[in-house]
Protein backbone atom coordinates (compact mmCIF):
# COMPACT_ATOMS: atom_id res chain seq x y z
CA UNK A 1 0.00 0.00 0.00
CA UNK A 2 1.18 3.49 -1.02
CA UNK A 3 -0.38 6.71 0.89
CA UNK A 4 0.50 10.37 -1.03
CA UNK A 5 -0.33 13.20 1.56
CA UNK A 6 -1.80 16.43 -0.24
CA UNK A 7 -2.77 20.09 1.78
CA UNK A 8 -5.64 20.10 3.97
CA UNK A 9 -9.09 20.12 2.14
CA UNK A 10 -7.69 19.93 -1.04
CA UNK A 11 -9.07 16.41 -2.17
CA UNK A 12 -12.67 17.40 -1.21
CA UNK A 13 -14.81 14.15 -1.19
CA UNK A 14 -13.28 11.64 1.50
CA UNK A 15 -14.32 8.38 2.21
CA UNK A 16 -12.41 8.20 5.81
CA UNK A 17 -11.17 10.45 8.42
CA UNK A 18 -7.99 9.79 9.95
CA UNK A 19 -6.72 11.11 13.50
CA UNK A 20 -3.51 10.70 14.91
CA UNK A 21 -3.63 11.68 18.58
CA UNK A 22 -1.24 12.72 21.26
CA UNK A 23 -1.98 12.29 25.09
CA UNK A 24 0.14 13.28 27.77
CA UNK A 25 3.07 14.09 25.40
CA UNK A 26 2.87 10.99 23.99
CA UNK A 27 1.26 8.90 20.75
CA UNK A 28 -2.10 6.99 21.45
CA UNK A 29 -2.31 4.06 19.32
CA UNK A 30 -5.42 1.61 19.07
CA UNK A 31 -5.35 -2.04 19.01
CA UNK A 32 -8.80 -3.51 16.92
CA UNK A 33 -9.79 -6.83 18.73
CA UNK A 34 -9.16 -8.74 15.81
CA UNK A 35 -5.46 -7.58 15.43
CA UNK A 36 -2.41 -7.85 17.24
CA UNK A 37 -1.13 -4.22 15.59
CA UNK A 38 -1.78 -0.90 16.12
CA UNK A 39 -3.01 1.86 14.49
CA UNK A 40 -4.27 5.45 14.81
CA UNK A 41 -7.78 6.21 15.11
CA UNK A 42 -10.07 6.82 12.39
CA UNK A 43 -12.37 5.38 9.87
CA UNK A 44 -15.67 6.13 7.49
CA UNK A 45 -17.05 9.04 6.83
CA UNK A 46 -21.04 7.63 7.07
CA UNK A 47 -23.46 8.94 4.98
CA UNK A 48 -24.55 12.59 5.63
CA UNK A 49 -21.65 12.93 8.05
CA UNK A 50 -18.83 16.15 8.04
CA UNK A 51 -15.55 15.06 8.05
CA UNK A 52 -14.86 16.66 11.62
CA UNK A 53 -17.75 14.86 12.85
CA UNK A 54 -16.35 11.28 11.67
CA UNK A 55 -13.17 12.27 13.10
CA UNK A 56 -14.45 13.38 16.68
CA UNK A 57 -16.56 9.92 16.57
CA UNK A 58 -14.08 7.93 15.48
CA UNK A 59 -11.51 9.63 18.12
CA UNK A 60 -13.87 8.91 20.92
CA UNK A 61 -15.43 4.99 19.61
CA UNK A 62 -11.37 4.02 19.31
CA UNK A 63 -9.47 5.86 22.42
CA UNK A 64 -12.55 6.78 24.89
CA UNK A 65 -11.29 10.69 24.49
CA UNK A 66 -13.66 12.83 25.89
CA UNK A 67 -11.94 16.15 25.85
CA UNK A 68 -9.74 17.52 23.19
CA UNK A 69 -8.95 19.74 20.40
CA UNK A 70 -8.69 18.64 16.53
CA UNK A 71 -6.73 20.46 14.14
CA UNK A 72 -7.03 20.31 10.25
CA UNK A 73 -3.48 18.21 9.39
CA UNK A 74 -3.79 17.11 5.52
CA UNK A 75 -5.50 15.26 3.38
CA UNK A 76 -4.33 11.61 2.13
CA UNK A 77 -4.85 9.13 -0.62
CA UNK A 78 -3.47 5.67 0.02
CA UNK A 79 -3.91 2.28 -2.39
CA UNK A 80 -1.97 -0.03 -4.29
CA UNK A 81 0.38 0.84 -6.80
CA UNK A 82 -0.61 0.69 -10.28
CA UNK A 83 -4.36 -0.22 -9.03
CA UNK A 84 -6.91 2.48 -9.92
CA UNK A 85 -9.63 3.49 -7.43
CA UNK A 86 -7.47 4.98 -4.38
CA UNK A 87 -9.62 6.37 -1.72
CA UNK A 88 -9.45 9.89 -0.31
CA UNK A 89 -8.97 10.49 3.46
CA UNK A 90 -8.95 13.79 5.56
CA UNK A 91 -6.18 14.04 9.07
CA UNK A 92 -6.48 15.72 12.18
CA UNK A 93 -3.61 15.92 14.36
CA UNK A 94 -5.88 15.36 17.99
CA UNK A 95 -4.14 16.33 21.51
CA UNK A 96 -6.33 14.69 24.23
CA UNK A 97 -6.51 16.50 27.54
CA UNK A 98 -8.94 13.41 29.00
CA UNK A 99 -9.49 9.76 28.17
CA UNK A 100 -13.01 8.09 29.55
CA UNK A 101 -13.17 4.58 29.39
CA UNK A 102 -12.61 2.64 26.08
CA UNK A 103 -16.42 1.96 24.53
CA UNK A 104 -17.28 -1.19 23.90
CA UNK A 105 -16.69 -1.71 20.28
CA UNK A 106 -14.17 -2.69 17.69
CA UNK A 107 -10.67 -1.72 19.86
CA UNK A 108 -9.17 -4.20 22.72
CA UNK A 109 -7.07 -1.55 24.22
CA UNK A 110 -5.35 1.73 23.96
CA UNK A 111 -1.82 2.22 24.08
CA UNK A 112 0.65 5.59 24.64
CA UNK A 113 4.41 5.49 22.95
CA UNK A 114 7.36 7.31 22.39
CA UNK A 115 7.78 6.86 19.75
CA UNK A 116 5.66 4.46 16.50
CA UNK A 117 6.51 0.57 16.85
CA UNK A 118 6.92 -1.46 14.49
CA UNK A 119 3.78 -3.45 14.78
CA UNK A 120 1.80 -1.11 12.93
CA UNK A 121 -1.69 -2.12 10.97
CA UNK A 122 -1.60 0.16 8.10
CA UNK A 123 2.40 1.12 8.10
CA UNK A 124 2.26 3.24 5.10
CA UNK A 125 -0.55 5.45 6.04
CA UNK A 126 1.06 5.90 9.33
CA UNK A 127 4.30 6.69 8.15
CA UNK A 128 3.05 9.28 5.57
CA UNK A 129 0.65 11.16 8.07
CA UNK A 130 3.43 11.56 10.92
CA UNK A 131 5.91 12.79 8.03
CA UNK A 132 3.13 15.16 7.87
CA UNK A 133 2.67 15.90 11.00
CA UNK A 134 6.43 16.54 11.41
CA UNK A 135 6.71 19.00 9.17
CA UNK A 136 3.56 21.10 10.04
CA UNK A 137 3.74 23.78 12.07
CA UNK A 138 1.97 23.37 14.96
Amino acid sequence: MICKTYPFGSLKQYKYALVLSEYQGKILLSRHKARSTWETQGGHIEPGEQPLDAAKRELFEESGAVDFTLTPLCDCRAGEEGADGWDNGIAYRAVIRELGPLPESEMAEVRQFDALPENLTYPAIVFSLFQALQKADF
